[in-house]
């Protein structure tokens, strides 16, 4: 239940994002920065965070809480350009990796969707996004975030 803790605090977010993913451009990334501060909810049975992308000018927030019962993670995201929360990612932590998939839409077709997450050290960790748009025959890598930790929030 525990598996996040290493994300409360504050840090600093470098991104790397496709422009167009699942497109006829695959090739093309965009980098921008944000900043997130992570605060545990429920004893360490959840977290929210709050990034905000300068950059873009929008924030957004991700809200993930683990379900005891089947002892598994359900992350769930939404930003200020909708104020919708996405369809859940599930998954869990096997040593300093996190595995989590889910299904939504990308542009009006269903798609599969994997996080990744990867506990680096104290100080870094990094989150990287991808879609399937073939039942997840194949993947396709489309969002890198490389987190530096700033500051620590107090429990």
């Amino acid at each position: 239940m525990d598996d996040f803790d290493f994300l409360h605090g504050s840090w600093d977010v470098a991104n790397r994002r496709l422009t167009a993913p699942l497109g006829s451009d695959p090739g093309t990334w965009v980098e921008f920065p944000a900043h997130a501060v992570v605060r545990p909810l429920f004893g360490g049975a959840g977290n929210i965070d709050e990034i905000t992308f300068p950059t873009l000018g929008r924030q957004g927030v991700t809200l993930r809480l683990f379900d005891r019962e089947s002892e598994r993670w359900s992350l769930r995201w939404s930003d200020s350009r909708t104020g919708r929360l996405d369809p859940p990612v599930t998954g869990g932590f096997t040593g300093d990796r996190g595995d989590f998939h889910g299904e939504d839409t990308y542009n009006g077709r269903p798609i599969r969707v994997y996080f990744a997450w990867h506990r680096l050290g104290p100080d870094t960790a990094r989150w990287e996004q991808a879609f399937s748009a073939d039942g997840g025959r194949s993947w396709e890598l489309n969002w890198i975030m490389d987190l530096t930790r700033t500051g620590r929030v107090a429990v």
